[in-house]
């Protein structure tokens, strides 16, 4: 069975069970969004946590090989009795897959949770539907070196660059980047565009 952190440890990530974060905290302007920092090896990204479910510690083994998927979809892993699919974020975003890496006991991983874009082609009516096809999410398992820190961004602010300054793998999938008041520079990245890459 995974471990997962509790929501108050990650400034209440919103789930669909949990409570949704009503507002920033004063010091933060209210037109900013919440997004949590992953890193993909030695690379920083950002995730918005609009996008998010939950964050897990998998132990090694508890992810179940499914044989003729892309390198970088790991296998299958049963979240709150569900299969959830599991993919490597950094190779599939183009950096050594986590196999190449230091030998570890657990896998940190964040559950992506996302409107099905199947779902949001088909015409529905309103008099045999009781749930909109808008609602319908789409979950993904997401496995990272290492899940940090909450930033919190405007996202008026996150520029988009030349794609010849990202590498193809990881261009399909970015919002763009955004620089913290640090100065570092942070690729953004699209959930949706993740969920789409599944075959």
């Amino acid at each position: 069975m995974s471990d997962s952190l509790s929501i108050p440890e990650l400034q209440s990530l919103p789930a669909s069970n949990l409570a949704i974060p009503s507002a920033a905290p004063d010091s933060i302007p209210a037109d900013t969004e919440q997004f949590l920092r992953l890193h993909l090896l030695n690379t920083p990204v950002l995730l918005s946590v609009v996008q998010m479910a939950e964050v897990l510690t998998i132990p090694i083994g508890q992810i179940i090989p499914i044989s003729h998927m892309p390198a970088w979809v790991m296998g299958v892993h049963n979240w709150r009795g569900e299969v959830l699919w599991m993919v490597d974020l950094g190779h599939l975003c183009g950096l050594s897959p986590w196999y190449e890496q230091p030998s570890v006991s657990a896998h940190a991983a964040v559950v992506l949770q996302v409107r099905d874009p199947k779902s949001s082609d088909a015409i529905t009516s309103a008099a045999s539907t009781s749930t909109p096809a808008s609602a319908k999410k789409q979950t993904l398992g997401m496995v990272v070196s290492q899940v940090g820190e909450m930033e919190w961004c405007d996202p008026h602010q996150i520029q988009s660059l030349a794609l010849s300054s990202a590498t193809p793998e990881i261009a399909q999938f970015l919002r763009g980047y955004w620089w913290n008041v640090n100065g570092d520079m942070l690729a953004v990245l699209d959930g949706e565009a993740i969920a789409q890459a599944m075959p």
